[in-house]
């Protein structure tokens, strides 16, 4: 299984899990405690405490996974015999009706589990389900798919994982890693697009990439004079996507974003950009539909 950073994996993968063992554990831990899974009345008041069963997680429709190290952690958090055999690892597809998870322990501790499993689950395997389909959408350009930073406080490290998982590539972690010089902080000095660029140079950590937003060609021509190494090419049409491609011309990397559509980012590819940035990735990303299916002992 995909497994947290330094602990070995059952199988190999290019997926490194952004959280550690101890990390995992306290995040699970105040999920579980918001849905007081360790007062559980619905099942204390049913379930006998010497009730084991068997378990299945099953996917209800195609899919790629990812979330797998929290799902685990929550079913072992309320039953640390629980044994699981992980089917599909995080980065994989699925089919509908195929078990992701296998598991054998207390019913107690399988039920209470249930709910924080699947949020973990469903949510990220919704947005590498989602990624997946953007990635497959431009296959044969140059184009890659970047997420951004519209993600669920808190959540930031486990999103951006699940868009790698779906074969997306990640933009900035966050507002020290990476310049991005956008329309706001030019407007606060008056557009002046040389100076915005200069002074990032001179704060930023050497070989810090610095992109500017530009909303129009006049932008994109300035900001290549001021040397911006990426420039963020904001709702532009095809037919000017392809022309700020042109005048780029190798010269600055080049950014697509703006409510691009999974419809529409085979036309947006097709500019020759080389990135585009979709924040509906993790924003509105459907959960992908699994459910934990009982088998009686």
């Amino acid at each position: 299984m995909i497994t947290p950073q330094g602990m070995p994996s059952v199988r190999e993968s290019r997926l490194t899990f952004p959280l550690s063992p101890a990390e995992i554990t306290a995040q699970v831990r105040v999920a579980l405690q918001e849905d007081q899974a360790f007062n559980d009345v619905s099942t204390l008041a049913t379930v006998r405490s010497s009730r084991h069963v068997r378990g299945a997680l099953v996917a209800r429709r195609d899919g790629v996974i990812a979330g797998i190290p929290m799902a685990i952690e929550a079913f072992q958090q309320l039953d640390p015999s629980v044994t699981i055999r992980v089917d599909v690892e995080d980065g994989e597809r699925v089919k509908s009706g195929a078990t992701v998870l296998a598991l054998t322990g207390h019913a107690r501790g399988m039920l209470s589990a249930e709910r924080t499993a699947l949020n973990y689950l469903q949510h990220l395997s919704g947005i590498a389900t989602l990624t997946a389909r953007y990635v497959a959408a431009v296959q044969g350009t140059r184009a890659q798919i970047l997420d951004t930073r519209k993600t669920t406080p808190g959540w930031r490290l486990l999103e951006k994982y699940a868009v790698r998982a779906g074969g997306g590539t990640n933009h900035r972690l966050d507002l020290r890693s990476g310049v991005l010089i956008k329309d706001n902080h030019l407007a606060a000095i008056g557009g002046d697009i040389a100076m915005a660029v200069s002074r990032a140079r001179q704060l930023a950590l050497p070989g810090t990439p610095v992109q500017v937003e530009c909303d129009t060609l006049d932008q994109v021509d300035a900001a290549l004079a001021a040397g911006a190494d990426w420039v963020l090419l904001d709702n532009m049409s095809p037919e000017r996507l392809r022309e700020a491609v042109a005048r780029c011309a190798g010269r600055a990397i080049t950014e697509a974003s703006g409510g691009v559509t999974l419809e529409a980012v085979r036309t947006v590819a097709d500019t020759g950009v080389d990135r585009i940035s979709i924040g509906a990735l993790t924003h509105s990303a459907p959960a992908l539909d699994l459910g934990l299916d009982f088998d009686g002992l």
